[in-house]
């Protein structure tokens, strides 16, 4: 995007001199919200990637899932003179994501039709063997036809917690529950999965 290289050296010594141990994505919606824009060039290199394969995981389509990518971060853009400084920013920005894919379902056709639908797995598998790549395929068509049968609050918080590496804390912010409650839906989502693994390794 642009980025002035000296600015960024710049501004990133000025974060490690204050010898702030929120996470850099933290530290730059900080310094967004206070108008610096070089702040969002490192707030997109750490957000763009993982809102980006969280889509990929709802939708299966490249272009649906940076248009999320970025209407997360025009509406960041938007509200970012409200943000509450030192609030962590992750769970924000998977919230408006969340919101913008379940209003996505309702036009879901138009994922199914895009015409660049993608197998998880070409994301996370290039230049691996064969036969490793078709493995994974398998795996990825198992899990996803195994978390498709769960109930939707439990496959949600599973995806959140252990798909999208998100903190029980920050998944309770992005679902709008108790912490309790994300550990619940999880193990239960956990323990649903696993006795369909097993299930499926019985069969002949």
């Amino acid at each position: 995007m642009g980025l002035d290289m000296r600015a960024a050296v710049s501004w990133e010594a000025t974060v490690f001199a204050e010898g702030d141990e929120r996470s850099c994505a933290d530290v730059a919606m900080d310094r967004y919200a206070d108008g610096d824009d070089v702040a969002f060039e490192v707030l997109y290199d750490e957000l763009a990637p993982r809102l980006y394969r969280y889509a990929l995981r709802e939708t299966h389509s490249r272009s649906a899932s940076e248009d999320v990518v970025q209407q997360v971060l025009l509406q960041m853009h938007a509200a970012r003179a409200r943000f509450a400084r030192g609030a962590a920013v992750l769970p924000w920005a998977y919230a408006i994501a969340r919101r913008l894919l379940v209003d996505g379902r309702r036009h879901a056709a138009r994922w199914a039709s895009a015409g660049d639908r993608v197998a998880l797995v070409e994301v996370a598998s290039g230049g691996v063997a064969a036969d490793d790549a078709l493995d994974g395929r398998r795996r990825e068509a198992e899990l996803e036809r195994d978390l498709s049968s769960l109930p939707a609050k439990h496959r949600e918080a599973f995806a959140m917690v252990k798909l999208e590496g998100l903190s029980i804390a920050d998944a309770a912010a992005v679902l709008g529950i108790s912490e309790g409650n994300v550990k619940v839906r999880v193990h239960r989502a956990a323990e649903a999965l696993r006795t369909a693994d097993a299930r499926r390794r019985r069969e002949p």
